[in-house]
């Protein structure tokens, strides 16, 4: 059964009509996944030889132990934004005479061999050998690596219980970050110091080999749990479940000031507030206008003004981004129907434009008390909001006639990677790193406000070439109309 299993999600795999569009961004991922092993190798063997270095009175496996604490914390954090639940298209097999309890075990069977388990091993195993060439005990060392790869299955698990269990909430990132937070608050102010029970516990195991039971029963449980959670979804009268809410609803009048971009301003403001994906980035965009106090009052960033550009390119546009490098896609459901209609594309695009915009100057004027950090700090988040208007807003639709994903806006905005593609990474550079380069080079030969006159020059020039840029890219998006409306067809 494992083996037809396999054989259908290889078929599903290669028979999909996106394999061949998004092969670039497969290469893309395979050289990331490349690095990183190259990355945790050369930290697994040269781990031992640095520790010794800047700590030579101290017993390098016992350092390795005492900061287990903040691996695992840090492990389970990324897989909660990175590592998504190992699914299948188990609809139509629910409908054939398989036993639902062999799906499960193969989903969840699946799960423990995903990337992210197989990667602290090229650190783990490594440093292991390292410890066995400078002689340590031979059976603690194996312990020791069997009590790692059963934490890091432990750590696989218990992700997915808190990304189901957060899925059901708006705030879907929430839940993690708290306990994460809680628990390293807990360890740092040394009010249950976490990080010594974890050393002494994994010291235990490794003493005395019997113990290791008591990990395995810890992870059995996890197993169970995950296992009960899918059998209880695991029916095809469960996605046809409607959720049943009051509805609300609002006329939006105060919209008819701007004209003829009125309904599809609507539209997208309605679209922004019913929906669970489009939602979330408004909650982002609330926690974004905090990324200044991680830099602004931080000594170690003091004399890094280019890095300043970048964070007021990224707070006052943080909304506009998010936001931007999904358009049209966001209207991806209905998107058949909206192009049938009557409309002006160029309207169309305007309206997601006035939104863009809005939403730079809103969010200039809620940072505005950085101020308190410097007069230049609140001058660069200018810089960046005009930059963000008159530059980023049209790099952003451009960018948009390429999109040719459908999106699922019942799903969380954080870190979600549904609907991507490589537009929004390529994208990426112009929004981001361009203005910092365009920054620094008047400022490393005139000084501070050459860069600045520099980003607000280039923003007013966009400003004001407007018409022109819209004429252009609605030519982009019209030419594309078709081969949009087919691509945003595929649900697959």
């Amino acid at each position: 059964m494992i083996s037809r299993f396999i054989s259908l999600e290889w078929k599903q795999f290669f028979r999909s009509s996106y394999w061949q569009k998004s092969i670039g961004l497969k290469i893309l991922m395979g050289f990331l996944a490349l690095y990183f092993i190259l990355v945790f190798l050369g930290l697994g063997f040269g781990l031992y030889t640095l520790l010794k270095k800047e700590f030579p009175d101290a017993d390098p496996f016992n350092i390795v132990k005492n900061f287990l604490f903040y691996w695992f914390l840090s492990d389970l954090m990324l897989r909660f934004f990175l590592q998504k639940l190992p699914v299948m298209s188990i609809k139509p097999l629910l409908t054939l005479p398989i036993k639902r309890n062999k799906i499960i075990h193969y989903v969840l069977g699946k799960s423990t061999i995903s990337f992210f388990n197989f990667l602290p091993l090229f650190a783990i195993i490594p440093f292991g050998i390292i410890l066995l060439s400078k002689d340590y005990d031979t059976s603690q060392v194996i312990i020791w690596i069997l009590v790692m790869i059963i934490f890091t299955l432990i750590i696989n698990f218990l992700n997915f219980i808190i990304e189901i269990k957060s899925a059901e909430t708006e705030l879907a990132f929430l839940p993690i970050i708290l306990l994460v937070s809680g628990l390293y608050a807990l360890n740092y102010f040394n009010i249950i110091s976490l990080s010594l029970l974890l050393s002494n516990a994994i010291n235990s195991i490794t003493t005395n080999p019997l113990l290791i039971l008591i990990p395995i029963v810890i992870l059995g449980i996890l197993y169970y749990i995950n296992f009960s959670i899918l059998k209880k979804k695991l029916y095809i009268d469960s996605s046809l479940k409607s959720k049943t809410e009051i509805a609300t609803s609002t006329d939006m009048t105060w919209t008819r000031k701007f004209g003829d971009i009125a309904p599809f301003l609507q539209l997208d403001l309605k679209l922004l507030w019913r929906n669970k994906r489009s939602r979330s980035t408004l909650f982002i965009m609330v926690l974004a206008l905090l990324y200044g106090l991680i830099f602004y009052p931080n000594p170690t960033y003091q004399g890094w003004t280019p890095m300043f550009i970048f964070v007021g390119i990224f707070i006052t546009g943080i909304f506009m981004i998010n936001f931007g490098q999904f358009i049209p896609a966001w209207d991806s459901s209905y998107y058949k129907l909206l192009m049938s209609q009557n409309i002006k594309y160029e309207e169309y695009l305007n309206s997601k434009y006035t939104l863009m915009i809005v939403s730079a100057v809103v969010l200039f004027i809620i940072s505005i008390p950085y101020v308190y950090f410097g007069w230049d700090i609140l001058l660069i988040h200018f810089a960046a909001m005009v930059y963000n208007i008159g530059i980023n807003s049209h790099v952003l639709l451009f960018g948009g006639s390429f999109n040719r994903k459908r999106i699922n806006l019942s799903q969380r905005a954080a870190l979600n990677y549904q609907g991507t593609g490589a537009v929004q990474w390529i994208i990426g550079f112009p929004l981001l790193l361009f203005p910092v380069l365009i920054f620094y080079i008047p400022y490393k030969f005139f000084g501070f406000e050459a860069g600045i006159a520099t980003l607000i020059i280039l923003g007013g020039i966009g400003i004001v070439l407007h018409q022109k840029l819209m004429k252009y890219i609605s030519k982009r998006y019209l030419d594309s109309k078709y081969e949009m409306i087919s691509a945003f067809e595929q649900k697959n």
